[in-house]
């Protein structure tokens, strides 16, 4: 076997590796609420939260595939290589916060990886820039492009819209019923909670099978597969190979799921009832299909979060556990420039081993 087919070969194992550890490490996000308020056990919540990962596949489009393929950085300096780096760098990043019990973002463990990583072989131009600003004497001054934008804006306003649709829906459902028996309201909510876990799942699925995607036909672009046209249209016959095979290995990743960061977010944040979860996976779901519609690729991990935090908070503010969700916060701020670190010296690494990567 040629040495370049072999490559192409390794780099898409390890993206859905990569794709495989996202599942597990963010299956907490599609099942803590269900689980902690006791509607679904753990070993179905996992089938059902799998289940609707899959289903995403014919749900979805390509949109936030192509903005982690050609809307970050520049195509042509991405290598195999580079992507090895960059996932490296993802997957270091999401089993060492696996490891604390912390939902951070493997969506932006990705990004940031692939940014380090394409920076260590090319430099900063790599990313992908606009003109932002014109001033006198100075002239223009590039600024990030639309995509860049977009990521981390939402970085702040994905976890700020979970908490105000969440919080929202609370106090709307608790006017409704507030003349209800709890009885009543909990065996309810019991059953909707099943439906807005899937819902979410769905989400969960849509918005983060495809950055491995993006992730797959920049490979197969590398690698000679696919054509500029063809990454730059629809990745020609590869598309379902690429579209399946990426929801495939996430759904497996939430069944084997992540066990130490479900206790984190259902019940170290704030305690849970069926109608708060299923507020927190309401407003979660409602968040990510508009928003991997238009092509942003948001974090799961900080929208259900910010949800969760926004159900609490229509309790008492002392219900929410604010330290917890410090930590949490932290690790979100340090997610991308850490992974990118551990892409660009895992570049370095390969590049003093193949000089041309």
């Amino acid at each position: 076997m040629h040495l370049s087919v072999l490559l192409v070969i390794v780099t898409i194992l390890v993206a859905l590796a990569f794709d495989f550890i996202n599942g597990f490490h963010d299956a907490a996000n599609s099942i803590a609420t269900v689980v902690s308020t006791r509607v679904l056990s753990p070993r179905w919540a996992v089938l059902w939260a799998a289940f609707f990962n899959f289903v995403a596949a014919f749900v979805f489009g390509t949109a936030v595939a192509k903005t982690i393929s050609s809307g970050l950085v520049d195509p042509k300096q991405v290598t195999q290589y580079v992507i090895l780096a960059a996932l490296s760098g993802a997957i270091i990043w999401d089993l060492l916060t696996w490891w604390w019990g912390l939902p951070t973002s493997s969506s932006h463990a990705l990004i940031g990886g692939l940014a380090g990583a394409a920076i260590a072989r090319a430099g900063w131009h790599v990313l992908v820039l606009e003109p932002k600003l014109t001033w006198p004497v100075v002239g223009t001054i590039p600024g990030l492009g639309a995509k860049w934008t977009s990521t981390l804006i939402f970085i702040v306003l994905a976890p700020m819209i979970g908490f105000v649709v969440a919080l929202a829906l609370m106090v709307l459902l608790s006017w409704l019923f507030h003349r209800s028996a709890p009885r009543f309201v909990d065996k309810l909510f019991r059953k909707l909670q099943i439906l807005s876990a899937a819902a979410y799942s769905l989400g969960h699925g849509g918005n983060d099978a495809q950055k491995t995607m993006g992730i797959i036909a920049g490979a197969l672009l590398a690698g000679g597969y696919l054509t500029s046209a063809q990454f730059a249209s629809g990745w020609g016959d590869y598309k379902w190979k690429i579209i399946l095979s990426a929801h495939a290995a996430i759904a497996l990743g939430t069944y084997v799921g992540g066990w130490r960061i479900v206790r984190t977010m259902g019940s170290k944040i704030t305690k849970l009832k069926p109608v708060g979860g299923c507020c927190a996976e309401s407003a979660g779901a409602a968040t990510l299909f508009v928003l991997a519609m238009n092509g942003i690729p948001v974090s799961t991990t900080h929208t259900i979060t910010g949800a969760i935090v926004g159900v609490g908070s229509t309790g008492r503010l002392s219900a929410v556990r604010w330290g917890v969700a410090g930590r949490i916060v932290w690790a979100w701020v340090l997610t991308i420039p850490a992974s990118a670190l551990v892409a660009a010296l895992t570049f370095w690494l390969i590049k003093h081993f193949v000089p041309n990567a």
